[in-house]
C-alpha cells in the first residue's frame, strides 16, 4: 500500500484528525481515543452497508489505527527520536485491517536499553488496552529481530511486512535489511519454509477448500494463500505489490484482475463476518453463514437455500484462488529452487515433453492446433507416475485454452476415447480427475459436473461440496484396490479387485449425485444423465443399463441396512430381488461403501460397516440359493438353533436343557439373534441363579452383528418402564445406542439387546473396571425400573444447535408384523432416546424393537410398538396425541438448550 493511498483526504470522513487533536487537549485521553475508535468503526460499518469499496475500508481501518496509535505514543516520554521507533508489522504492517483484525506492533530500539523507559512502554500498552485494542506487541533491538527471524519463519514474515508509524524510520529500514539478508533466510530456505507452512496449514483442513465451516484466512484458497504469494514475491523479487508479478512475467493482466477480484471478495466476506460477529472471527460457522447469506441478500429458491447459494459462491472463489496459488508457487519453484538445475528434457510425443520431471507442452500453440491435447495431458499424467506435476507455463496455457472444450470437443471420438482411457488407467485416475477439476476442464467436458462445482448442502451429513464428494468417492474406490486397505475394508477390497469392468464403477461414482440441486429425484435425473454419457462414450447397452441402475439405486443398500431388520429373511429376499444378480450386488456394495466414507468420514464406524457387510453376505447367499428358493422362517429358526446347540455343546450344556429354556422364548428371538449370541445368552441364563436380579452381560458383538460395538444383553422380568430405565441409564453412562432389539418371551421375560458405542461413536474400552461399572449401574437401575434415573442435562454441541430442525413423527401399522411403526426424524442431541422412552411410559406403550440411525445432525429412528395389550395402536386420536407429544417435547428440549 502506498503512502498516497493512506492519505488523510481519502479517510478523513472516518476520523477527523483535527477534531481528535482538539479533543485530546480538552478531554481525558482514554475517553477521547475510545470514542474516536468507536465512532470510526461505526462510520466504516455504515459505509460498508452502503456499498463502499472494501479497499477503502480495509486500508482506512489501518489509517485510523495509525492516527490513534500515534496520538497514544505522543502521550509518553521516549528516548531520543534517533533511538526508538513504533513499527507496524504483519497484516497491520501491510496497511490492511478488518474491524477486529490483530494489531501487531514492534517497539524497535537501537543503542538503548528497554529498561530505561520501561514505564513509558508499560503505560503506552496499558493505554491501548484501556481504549479497547487487542495489541500484539514486542520490544526488540535490530539484533533481536534478526535472531528471532532466523529461528521462526512466522516472525520473519511479520517483520518483512513492516512500516514505521512514528520515530526514526531508518531503524525499520535497517531491521528490514537484516531480516531479509541471506544470513537470516536464503531465498530457497524462505520459499521452502513457506511451502512447508502452507502444506501444514492445508493439512489441518483436510487439504480442501470445501470444508463445512471453512476459515477465510487459513483454509486452502483463503487469504493466507494469497499472502503467501505476496511474501515470496516480496522476499525474492523485491515486489511491493502483487501487480509487480506482471512486470516479472508471472502474471498476465487478466490473471491479476481475477486474483484481485478474488481477494476483494474474501475481504468483503471477512469484513461482514467481523461486523456481524462483533469479534475477530475468521471461521464461517454455520450460524454466521446464514447471517451472511441474509446480509448479502441471497434468497431461498427451488434449487438451493440462500445459505447454500452464498457458500457456493465462496467455494468457487476459494477454488479459483487455490488454482492461482498452485500456478504461482509452481512458477516460483522453478525460478527459486530449480533455476540452477541442469535441464533434462524427455520427449513424450510431438505435443508433450517431460522437463525436469514436470510435464510441459512442446510449444505454446499445442492446444490451439490440437485441442484434444487438453484431454491427452491428463492421460499422460496417469500413465507416467514418475512425473511430479505440470509446469506452470503449461497450467497457464490450459487456463487460456479451456474455452475450446465445447460441444464439438465433447463429441470428438479422440476425446471420448481418451477420457475412457483415463478411467481404465492402472494408476492416477482419481488424482487426474481432481487435476481436471482443479484446472477447470472436468466441468467443461462434463457440463452436468460443472453445475455441481462448489455446490454445498447445508447440513452436518454432507461435509463436502457435491463435486469434492464425488471425487472423493472415486478416490475411495481406488483405495479399496490396495493391500494397505485390505484390513480396513476387507469385503470391498476383495470385491473391487474382481469387478469385470472397474471403469463402470467410476462412471457410477461420477454420476451418482450429479443431479443434486436441480429439484426432483436426483437419482432418477442422474440415471438419465449417465445414459447420455454412456451413449456418447460408446459404452455397450448392458453396461449402460448396469451403470444407470447403480445411479438410480445408489442409496438403496445403505437405506436397507440402516432401516430394515436384516434378521428377517423376507427383508433379505426382497432386497435380493431388487438387486437381481451378484454382479449388480458387487458393484452396488463398493459404490455404497465408497459413498458413505466420502460423505462424512466421522459417520463410518464398525457398526455401519458390519451392517452393510451382513446385508451383502446374506443377499449373496440368497442369490446363490436362487430367488425361487427363499429361506422361510421355519428353516431359518431350525438352522440357527442347530448351530447354537453345537456351540452350547462345546460349553457343556445339554441339548434338552437348552431346548427346555427355548420353549418359552418365542420365534422372534431366534429370527433376530445369531447362533453365537443365542448360545452365549442361553448359557448365561442357565448359569444365572438370582431370579430377583436382572441378568446383564457385555461382550463385543459378533461378525454378523455390529462388529466393533458392544452388545449389552438384558434378561429380566418385563416391566412397562424397562426401555425408559435402560436408555436413561445408558445416557448417564455416556453411551450411544446404535441398535435396540426388544423381545418379550411367552413367559413374560424381556430379552433385550442394546448395541452401544461411546458418545463419540468409538468402541468401548476393554478396561474390566469400566465394563463392571456399566454392568453394576444397569443392575441397580433395572432392579427397580419404576424409579429410572433422570435424563442427564448435557450441553448440546454448537454444530447441532445450528441445525435444530422441527421434529417429524410418522405413524403407520404394519399388517405383517402386527405392530405399529413409529418413525422419528429430529435433531440429534444427548438424551434423545431417554426422552422418547419417557414418552412411551406416559402413553403406556410397549417397545418391541428399534432401528437407530444417525444422519449427521439428525436422527431417523424407527420404533416398532404396541399398546399395553400387545396390539397395534389403532386409535387415530391416540396416534395424534402421541405424535404431538413427541414433537412438542423434543422441540421444546432443543429450544431450551439454545
Amino acid at each position: 500500500m502506498s503512502n498516497s493511498f493512506l492519505s488523510t483526504e481519502r479517510f478523513s470522513r472516518y476520523l477527523d484528525v483535527e477534531k481528535l487533536h482538539r479533543s485530546l487537549e480538552q478531554e481525558a485521553t482514554i475517553k477521547t481515543l475510545k470514542t474516536a475508535l468507536r465512532n470510526s468503526l461505526e462510520a466504516m460499518n455504515e459505509a460498508f452497508r452502503n456499498g463502499e469499496d472494501i479497499r477503502h475500508l480495509v486500508y482506512g481501518r489501518a489509517w485510523v489505527l495509525d492516527q490513534i496509535l500515534t496520538q497514544a505514543w505522543k502521550r509518553f516520554e521516549w528516548p531520543g527520536t534517533e533511538n526508538v521507533a513504533l513499527v507496524a508489522v504483519g497484516g497491520y504492517g501491510r496497511g490492511e485491517l478488518h474491524p477486529f483484525s490483530d494489531v501487531d506492533i514492534l517497539i524497535l530500539i537501537d543503542g538503548i536499553e528497554a529498561t530505561s523507559f520501561e514505564d513509558s512502554i508499560s503505560g503506552f500498552l496499558t493505554l491501548l488496552w484501556d481504549i479497547g485494542l487487542e495489541i500484539g506487541s514486542s520490544v526488540r533491538t535490530i539484533d533481536d529481530c534478526y535472531k528471532e527471524a532466523r529461528n521462526d519463519i512466522t516472525i520473519a514474515t511479520n517483520l518483512i511486512e513492516s512500516r514505521t508509524l512514528i520515530g526514526n524510520p531508518q531503524l525499520q529500514e535497517a531491521m528490514y535489511e537484516r531480516v531479509t539478508s541471506e544470513g537470516a533466510w536464503t531465498d530457497k530456505e524462505f520459499f521452502r519454509a513457506k511451502l512447508a507452512e502452507q502444506s501444514e496449514r492445508h493439512e489441518r483442513t483436510n487439504n480442501t477448500e470445501y470444508n463445512l465451516e471453512p476459515n477465510l484466512k487459513t483454509s486452502p484458497g483463503g487469504l493466507r494463500d494469497l499472502q503467501t504469494i505476496g511474501w515470496v514475491a516480496k522476499r525474492h523479487f523485491g515486489a511491493t505489490y502483487i501487480r509487480d508479478l506482471v512486470d516479472h512475467g508471472f502474471l498476465t493482466e487478466s490473471e491479476l484482475e481475477a486474483l484481485n477480484n478474488g481477494e476483494l471478495y474474501l475481504w468483503t466476506v471477512r469484513y461482514a463476518l467481523h461486523m456481524i460477529s462483533k469479534r475477530r472471527e475468521d471461521r464461517l460457522l454455520f450460524d454466521h453463514q446464514r447471517s451472511l447469506a441474509e446480509f448479502f441478500k441471497y434468497e431461498d429458491d427451488k434449487s438451493a437455500l440462500a445459505v447454500e447459494q452464498f457458500m457456493s459462491k465462496y467455494y468457487r472463489v476459494a477454488k479459483a484462488m487455490s488454482e492461482f496459488n498452485d500456478m504461482l508457487l509452481q512458477y516460483f519453484d522453478e525460478v527459486i529452487l530449480r533455476a540452477e538445475e541442469e535441464q533434462h528434457i524427455r520427449p513424450v510425443n510431438s505435443r508433450f515433453q517431460i522437463h525436469n520431471d514436470y510435464l510441459e507442452v512442446t510449444h505454446d500453440k499445442v492446444f490451439e492446433y490440437h485441442p484434444f491435447a487438453l484431454m491427452e495431458l491428463f492421460v499422460i499424467m496417469a500413465q507416467h507416475r514418475d512425473i511430479k506435476g505440470v509446469r506452470a507455463s503449461t497450467i497457464r496455457l490450459i487456463r487460456d485454452h479451456r474455452h475450446l472444450v465445447d460441444d464439438s470437443f465433447r463429441n470428438d471420438i479422440r476425446n471420448t476415447s481418451l477420457f475412457m482411457e483415463l478411467l481404465r488407467s492402472e494408476d492416477g485416475v482419481s488424482t487426474e480427475l481432481k487435476r481436471m477439476n482443479r484446472y477447470g476442464i472436468l466441468g467443461r467436458y462434463l457440463p452436468e459436473f460443472g453445475r455441481i462445482v462448489g455446490q454445498m448442502q447445508h447440513d452436518l451429513f454432507h461435509i463436502y461440496t457435491v463435486d469434492a464428494h464425488t471425487l472423493k468417492v472415486i478416490q475411495k474406490m481406488r483405495q479399496f484396490r490396495h493391500r494397505d486397505h485390505r484390513d480396513t475394508f476387507p469385503v470391498a477390497h476383495r470385491v473391487v479387485n474382481h469387478l469385470p469392468k472397474i471403469e463402470l464403477l467410476y462412471i457410477a461414482g461420477l454420476y451418482h449425485d450429479i443431479a443434486k440441486g436441480r429439484g426432483g429425484d436426483h437419482s432418477e435425473l442422474g440415471a438419465d444423465d449417465v445414459i447420455a454419457f454412456c451413449e456418447r462414450h460408446h459404452i455397450g447397452k448392458w453396461d449402460t443399463q448396469l451403470v444407470a441402475w447403480l445411479v438410480r439405486n445408489h442409496l438403496k443398500m445403505s437405506m436397507t441396512a440402516q432401516r430394515r431388520d436384516l434378521s428377517d429373511p423376507q427383508v433379505i429376499h426382497t432386497f435380493a430381488e431388487q438387486v437381481g444378480d451378484i454382479i449388480h450386488l458387487d458393484y452396488l456394495y463398493v459404490l455404497t461403501v465408497a459413498d458413505i466414507n466420502a460423505t462424512n468420514h466421522t459417520l463410518w464406524n464398525s457398526w455401519r460397516a458390519s451392517l452393510l457387510r451382513q446385508l451383502y453376505m446374506e443377499t449373496k447367499r440368497a442369490l446363490r440359493r436362487g430367488l425361487e428358493n427363499p429361506l422361510n422362517k421355519t428353516e431359518r429358526i431350525e438352522q440357527v438353533q442347530h448351530e447354537a446347540l453345537q456351540a452350547l455343546s462345546r460349553m457343556g450344556v445339554r441339548a434338552d436343557t437348552a431346548e427346555s429354556l427355548w420353549e418359552g422364548l418365542g420365534d422372534e428371538y431366534f429370527l433376530r439373534e445369531d447362533p453365537r449370541s443365542i448360545a452365549n445368552h442361553t448359557h448365561a441364563i442357565l448359569e444365572h441363579r438370582d431370579a430377583n436380579t436382572p441378568l446383564i452381560t457385555l461382550e463385543k458383538t459378533s461378525f454378523r452383528s455390529h462388529e466393533g460395538a458392544t452388545e449389552i444383553f438384558i434378561y429380566t422380568k418385563d416391566e412397562p418402564n424397562l426401555f425408559a430405565a435402560t436408555v436413561s441409564t445408558l445416557d448417564q453412562l455416556h453411551l450411544s445406542v446404535q441398535d435396540a432389539r426388544i423381545i418379550v418371551s411367552d413367559n413374560g421375560y424381556a430379552l433385550n439387546n442394546y448395541t452401544v458405542l461411546t458418545e463419540d461413536n468409538l468402541p468401548l474400552s476393554d478396561n474390566p473396571d469400566y465394563l463392571t461399572n456399566i454392568r453394576r449401574r444397569l443392575i441397580e437401575e433395572l432392579s427397580h425400573p419404576e424409579d429410572y434415573p433422570d435424563i442427564v442435562q448435557r450441553r448440546v454441541p454448537r454444530q447441532l444447535k445450528a441445525f435444530a430442525t422441527k421434529t417429524r413423527v410418522l405413524i403407520s401399522n404394519d399388517p405383517t408384523l402386527h405392530q405399529t411403526v413409529l418413525e422419528v426424524i429430529t435433531a440429534d442431541r444427548p438424551g434423545l432416546l431417554a426422552r422418547i422412552g419417557h414418552i412411551f411410559v406416559e402413553f403406556g406403550i410397549t417397545l418391541r424393537k428399534a432401528k437407530i440411525a444417525n444422519v449427521g445432525e439428525r436422527v431417523e429412528d424407527f420404533f416398532f410398538i404396541t399398546d399395553h395389550n400387545d396390539q397395534p395402536i389403532s386409535d387415530p386420536e391416540l396416534c395424534q396425541q402421541l405424535q404431538q407429544a413427541i414433537c412438542h417435547q423434543l422441540d421444546q428440549h432443543v429450544q431450551h438448550s439454545q
